[in-house]
């Protein structure tokens, strides 16, 4: 037990080091995964070595790799940080090694995740009354989302699902967005309902659902099962769906309504940009993530269901050997997503939540936004860059040239490793895409990032790169 108790003070101190290191450090890895791998790739040794050998083989052969993509000047995917809270939870539930999947096998687990998603709730605006699936992320919650819904809207015409699959049931209509994300399409595929269900509905000019459209397309004339799929929070433009007037159209002909808000959901936090996701509250299921806006550390999603029984039906099972799985117990832990083996994630999202209160969390989301325009600003001072999308929360898409253009400007920023942001193509166009959602990101690496656009570009037209 010494020898452990020695391994992790070094490996605290070891992680202390990288993350006072992520204000000044390069973003972008020195080396390739083919280099990691060279530098890794040999036959599994006969016999083993000590934890401090593995842990500085370790060190030595990931650092080369790694991304800081938990540093300030991180801008791609809509990829947070890990506040110190969460991360100190996170280390102590791997020392706790806890299964999270119900009480009998641990009820701290399974309590941190009940609190936790009860000040979710109140943050988002979501019904007390709903359940919550502690996930590991956006995709997951979807699909658990999209799982309860097929479930219920095939029940209410008269088939179950869960006992007689999909071979003979009536078909289901899935109506979603022209600009949703792949995330949606994917679990379709994995519920065996397919790409092919899906009717699209056009976007406005901002990317959001076109909410008239909608209702155009419920009231065709299908009688069947349906399912709608609204947006907060569009991946490239930040625009919302009017969950409200989705919420009547799909109301209207009894579609289940499920709402990917990966990182807008988020909004609703904030009196200041709370109104994006007015409605919110109309909706059957939810999906949103931790590891982007509450900057909890990765994997961490939520699956909200308005009926708890629906989403513990759609997604809970029960055997001999179970402990705890008797008729009138309490949902939650396992009930709720497709995991049996689930490590315990509750623990993160409650230090996150209780370090920040709800006035943290405000700030932070307005902070993540108000330099989303202060970037916006500044680019859009420069000479042939343009800011082409309304910033109304914290993504920022950024014209700085043809598509060549733009594709150099990409790997240079990349290359210089003082920042980090990828590309899109919207609208036809291809597009430089910032993402702001760090906790610990400033004005100064605000200022440094469009700093490193500009000598990018600039750099690039002058046929240097």
């Amino acid at each position: 037990m010494d020898d452990l108790r020695s391994a992790l003070h070094r490996t605290a101190d070891l992680i202390a080091d990288y993350r006072e290191g992520l204000p000044d450090a390069r973003v972008t890895p020195v080396s390739t995964r083919k280099e990691v791998r060279g530098d890794l790739d040999q036959d599994l040794p006969a016999m083993g070595e000590s934890a401090d050998v593995v842990l500085d083989e370790l060190v030595s052969k990931a650092t080369p790799g790694l991304m800081t993509s938990d540093g300030p000047r991180y801008f791609g995917f809509v990829i947070g940080g890990s506040l110190d809270a969460a991360l100190l939870a996170e280390m102590m539930a791997v020392g706790w090694d806890q299964v999270a999947f119900n009480e009998a096998t641990s009820p701290a687990a399974l309590a941190f995740e009940d609190v936790a998603g009860n000040w979710l709730k109140q943050l988002l605006n979501i019904p007390t009354s709903a359940s919550v699936g502690f996930v590991t992320g956006a995709q997951g919650a979807n699909t658990v989302g999209l799982a309860a819904g097929r479930w219920r809207v095939l029940k209410d015409h008269g088939w179950d699902v869960g006992r007689d699959g999909l071979i003979g049931a009536p078909p289901v209509r899935v109506v979603a967005g022209a600009e949703r994300h792949g995330t949606i399409d994917r679990s379709l595929r994995l519920l065996g309902l397919g790409e092919s269900s899906v009717f699209e509905v056009p976007a406005r000019p901002d990317g959001a659902m076109d909410a008239p459209a909608l209702a155009r397309i419920l009231g065709s004339g299908w009688e069947g099962p349906t399912i709608v799929c609204a947006q907060s929070g569009n991946v490239n433009t930040g625009a919302f769906d009017d969950l409200t007037a989705v919420a009547e159209a799909a109301r209207s002909v009894g579609a289940w309504l499920h709402v990917d808000g990966a990182f807008g959901l988020w909004a609703g936090a904030s009196p200041r940009t709370a109104h994006l996701t007015a409605g919110v509250e109309l909706a059957d299921s939810w999906g949103c993530d931790g590891h982007k806006w509450l900057n909890v550390p990765y994997d961490s999603g939520y699956a909200f269901c308005a009926d708890p029984d629906v989403h513990a039906t759609s997604m809970a099972y029960t055997a001999d050997y179970l402990t705890g799985q008797v008729a009138g117990r309490e949902f939650g832990g396992g009930d709720f997503v497709p995991d049996s083996s689930r490590r315990a994630r509750g623990f993160a999202t409650w230090a996150a939540l209780r370090s920040l209160g709800r006035v943290g969390v405000v700030e932070l989301v307005d902070r993540c936004c108000s330099l989303a325009r202060r970037l916006a600003a500044a680019l859009d001072q420069v000479d042939g860059v343009d800011v082409v999308n309304d910033v109304v929360l914290n993504q920022v898409l950024v014209h700085v040239g043809d598509g060549d253009v733009t594709h150099r400007v990409e790997r240079r920023v990349q290359e210089e490793a003082t920042v980090w942001l990828g590309a899109t193509t919207w609208r036809g166009r291809r597009l430089l895409r910032v993402s702001v959602s760090n906790w610990s990101t400033t004005e100064a690496d605000v200022d440094l990032t469009v700093d490193s656009i500009v000598r990018a570009r600039t750099e690039v037209l002058a046929g240097s790169d």
